[in-house]
């Protein structure tokens, strides 16, 4: 066959196989198309990432049909989020407590990666989309200005993939992204260490942040006795990351006085893992013959922790957009708009909370004023639970009497 591979074709070709691009290709095989993901990974395989899920993800994934499998997975039940600012002033609040706005569940889900990912993968086969790992994008494919298609690389040879739309579902460093021209920093810049411990003392049915200044750590059980902890530090911390992950990963931990307590007899079951900067958007998520999809759309902070929910429903958002544009003729980004649409009506007061909170978290006053009268005030601390878990809409927060509660 020599160097060069027979060209491939197929209406939809999606690169990336993590949670946003298994969804997109399983809910578009599932409207008939035919549907090609290529992965450069082999799964199962780890990421850095706080592995966290909101209630409302639990939805998309019992609409993947996948959501029994992954609580039978050993998935752990997160029932809210307790926040801890500097100076030891804490709160909690739940997100069955944000009344009168009901959740899907009255629960997250908390579950490692490797297994998560895995699930919605086989649920893309299963769906009907043809799914190949070991395969790495080289470059895209254009004429005449449109996209169609993409050149790939799998076990040392080349190979052509023409279809009608490609999506970029290819995470946080996209070169679909970055092939489309669109890809953006923005100037908040952030690094994350990532690592699973067990042995962890104190842990509860709840995610835990621990805010310092410009900086904090995340930490949730996963589920089999582990628990994810991830710190997230200023961008300028690079160099001193790069030269000693593990010790400066241990480092930001002691500085928490609770943490330093609660760690003291843990053990690191996977090594620390690191990915940022964050706060990436694309200039623009469509093109013709092109769609991103998930963090290579757009990746701002995970205070919030919502990334793999967005992955999800951006995943069904943009099969919907793609489904309609090809049955209406080609994927161009005129015919792709209505995804653009959709994901603001979906994510916008999202996008708009990640902002305040990533910047609030810099300033330890506003955090310890911020923390201390949520606690005095158990409902709107539910509320804003249930906002950080996509059940509460984002507008109630700053409507008059929930900002009054936060100033008197």
């Amino acid at each position: 066959m020599g160097s060069e591979m027979v060209a491939t074709r197929c209406d939809v070709l999606v690169v990336g196989g993590g949670p946003a691009g298994a969804a997109t290709a399983a809910l578009a095989a599932r409207r008939g198309l035919a549907v090609l993901l290529v992965e450069r990974a082999v799964f199962p395989r780890h990421k850095p990432c706080a592995e966290c899920l909101s209630p409302e993800a639990a939805r998309d994934l019992e609409a993947l049909g996948v959501l029994d499998e992954v609580e039978a997975a050993g998935a752990a039940k997160l029932r809210g989020f307790r926040l801890v600012a500097d100076d030891g002033a804490a709160v909690t609040g739940t997100f069955a407590g944000a009344v009168p706005f009901i959740p899907y569940r009255e629960y997250g889900l908390a579950l490692p990666r490797a297994t998560l990912d895995a699930i919605v993968l086989r649920a893309a086969g299963r769906a009907g989309a043809a799914v190949r790992q070991g395969v790495a994008l080289e470059r895209l494919l254009v004429e005449r200005g449109r996209v169609c298609g993409a050149l790939v690389r799998e076990e040392g040879r080349r190979a052509e993939i023409r279809a009608r739309v490609v999506v970029g579902a290819d995470g946080l460093n996209s070169l679909v992204a970055r092939e489309l021209g669109v890809a953006r920093q923005g100037k908040l810049r952030r690094l994350a260490l990532v690592a699973h411990l067990e042995g962890v003392a104190g842990t509860s049915d709840v995610g835990e942040m621990f805010a310092r200044r410009g900086r904090y750590v995340g930490m949730a059980p996963i589920g089999r006795g582990l628990v994810n902890v991830a710190a997230v530090v200023p961008g300028t911390e690079a160099p001193r990351v790069a030269a000693d992950p593990a010790g400066f990963f241990a480092a930001e931990l002691r500085a928490v006085p609770e943490l330093a307590r609660r760690l003291a007899g843990a053990r690191t079951v996977r090594e620390v893992m690191i990915t940022g900067p964050f706060a990436r958007r694309s200039r623009r998520v469509v093109a013709d013959g092109a769609l991103l999809v998930g963090d290579a759309a757009d990746f701002y902070d995970p205070f919030t922790g919502e990334g793999i929910f967005a992955a999800l429903r951006g995943g069904a958002l943009a099969a919907e957009a793609i489904a309609g544009a090809l049955a209406a003729g080609e994927a161009t980004a005129a015919a792709l708009r209505p995804y653009v649409a959709a994901r603001r009506r979906a994510f916008l007061g999202k996008w708009v909370l990640e902002r305040i909170v990533a910047h609030g978290a810099a300033c330890p006053v506003v955090m310890r004023r911020f923390t201390r009268r949520l606690a005095a005030r158990q409902r709107v601390a539910d509320l804003w639970v249930g906002a950080a878990g996509d059940s509460v809409p984002v507008r109630t927060l700053f409507a008059p009497r929930q900002l009054a509660a936060l100033m008197i």
